[in-house]
């Protein structure tokens, strides 16, 4: 057997050497940190086989500091591009165990080139994130490099979905670009972002925080709503991402993919007919009835620890994924709030980006009161949930369930904002506000002049209800299209959503609204 050619031999122990990562010792410890390294997490991601790298020999240019003599193993991050699914998928891994993943110059160059090659290819863009920040032996240059990875990230927004996972330290700059990009996955126990670690805010203000409590997965998840999925570890949280990528399109110029489902799109379910009870105080869960609705009762339900009173997930009917907006009476009655409005403001906007048909499901008493939500900004934030409403050119239908009052009636997609097809059961209550309410301001007069005050207002709240507490006063007007038994939820919403999917409606021209953020 012939030896390798010298060069070939020489390409091979370079190319090892880069791939070894930060060396043996600090791959343990990444892996004792419940952490997997940049290359298994790479693994996972794709499909086996189908991964090319892109400038594994691409080095540093720092010489200050003695940066000069310092070798970081592909410059601590990977780039390529593979299959997911069958569909091309652009990522980038960043490598703790390479100079703590720390961003200089070129390793930012590497991150700009396979975003750049996304766009120009129309394929998701997937950064994993697990880096110490800025290399600051680099000073101005590392700031240049996040500022050119922002500038895309804003260029790629609405044109390629955008997937940041956060399995380590993400801090200072280093957080925006995920802040910028549409959906981020965290791990639990392992991974924190925030502005200002727990040091500076003692030193500053003389709070004593922990890392966890101050930017831990689940502090993003529940309190800050700037992550969307808390995941018990690496493998879960890839996992997850491959499974989301299902539901999207690879850019906005295509639909999602098609799954063919086992599931009769006539299929209907009579458990619907007694799910809302009859008592308008209790209350029910919302996620049954979309599970009960939608292909093989799944979903994937992003920000589910966040703004609970409003549910926001992906999936299918008939095959076609869309987007779901629902109140949720679990929590807070359903009502909507400063958390709920941007929860759903962003998801709608996102889906008619990305061609994704929406389903908003009513069941709302109205807008949250009370000072705090007034002081929050409950007017700009309620307005964003009109604005997009009315800006979605995607198909939009409205199933009402039961309580659809006042602005918060306009606000979850009614016929006004543009719903294509609005459905109610006969359980749905749309009016100005509820018969008790009502019947007081209406009333008042004849309540209060009454023998007995207490029997005239209950007859007047009836007299209300029966005549604006129903669907029926909607549907005479036409803001309501069709009543429907709620077994027969599925198949009717199925047979709307086809019946749109040849939809085209045209925006006068703009560069842009000013949307109330």
């Amino acid at each position: 057997m012939s030896e390798k050619p010298a060069k070939l031999a020489d390409m091979e122990a370079r190319k090892a050497k880069a791939e070894a990562m930060g060396g043996k010792d600090a791959i343990k410890k990444q892996h004792e940190s419940g952490k997997l390294t940049a290359r298994e997490r790479i693994d996972l991601l794709f499909d086996p086989g189908t991964f090319q790298e892109m400038d594994l020999f691409v080095r540093h240019r720092g010489t200050q500091f003695g940066m000069a003599k310092v070798e970081i193993p592909a410059e601590g991050v990977i780039t390529g591009f593979g299959k997911v699914d069958g569909r091309t998928v652009f990522a980038y891994s960043q490598d703790f165990t390479a100079r703590a993943g720390s961003l200089g110059e070129m390793h930012a160059k590497k991150i700009c080139k396979v975003m750049d090659a996304a766009m120009k290819t129309g394929a998701p863009m997937v950064g994993i994130n697990d880096s110490g920040g800025a290399r600051i032996q680099e000073g101005v240059d590392a700031l240049s490099g996040y500022g050119n990875i922002f500038f895309r990230n804003s260029s790629a927004s609405g044109v390629i979905p955008q997937i940041s996972a956060i399995m380590g330290p993400t801090a200072g700059g280093a957080v925006y670009s995920p802040a910028m990009t549409d959906w981020i996955f965290m791990t639990k126990k392992s991974s924190y972002m925030f502005i200002t670690g727990p040091e500076v805010i003692r030193e500053v203000t003389g709070e004593k925080i922990d890392f966890e409590s101050l930017g831990g997965a689940m502090t993003h998840n529940a309190k800050s709503g700037v992550a969307h999925f808390a995941c018990e570890s690496d493998a879960e949280a890839i996992a997850e991402i491959r499974k989301l990528l299902g539901y999207l399109p690879s850019n906005n110029t295509e639909t999602s993919p098609f799954v063919e489902t086992k599931d009769a799109a006539d299929r209907m379910d009579e458990a619907l007919d007694t799910i809302v009870p009859e008592n308008p105080r209790r209350m029910y869960d919302m996620k049954h009835v979309i599970r009960a609705i939608v292909d093989d009762g799944e979903m994937i339900e992003p920000h589910q620890y966040f703004a609970k009173n409003i549910v926001i997930a992906f999936a299918r009917m008939g095959g076609r994924a869309i987007g779901i907006i629902a109140n949720q009476p679990k929590f807070l009655a359903g009502c909507l709030d400063v958390d709920a409005s941007d929860k759903a403001t962003r998801f709608i906007r996102f889906c008619d980006a990305f061609n994704i048909p929406l389903l908003t499901i009513a069941d709302v008493p109205g807008y949250l009161p009370g000072s705090d939500q007034e002081w929050k900004g409950i007017i700009r934030h309620g307005a964003k949930l009109l604005w997009c409403y009315s800006e979605a050119t995607v198909p939009k239908i409205t199933l009402i369930t039961r309580k659809d009052y006042g602005g918060s009636y306009l606000a979850m997609c009614s016929k006004d904002l543009g719903a294509d097809f609005v459905v109610a059961w006969p359980t749905a209550e749309i009016a100005v506000m509820g018969a008790e309410g009502a019947a007081n301001i209406i009333f008042r007069k004849e309540i209060t002049a009454a023998e007995d005050p207490v029997a005239k207002k209950a007859e007047k709240i009836q007299e209300y209800r029966d005549l604006f507490s129903n669907p029926y006063m909607a549907a005479e007007r036409g803001y309501v299209d069709a009543i429907i038994a709620p077994r027969e939820t599925r198949p009717t919403l199925i047979r709307a959503f086809d019946m749109l999917s040849s939809k085209k409606e045209i925006r006068p021209f703009k560069k842009h609204g000013n949307i109330p953020v």
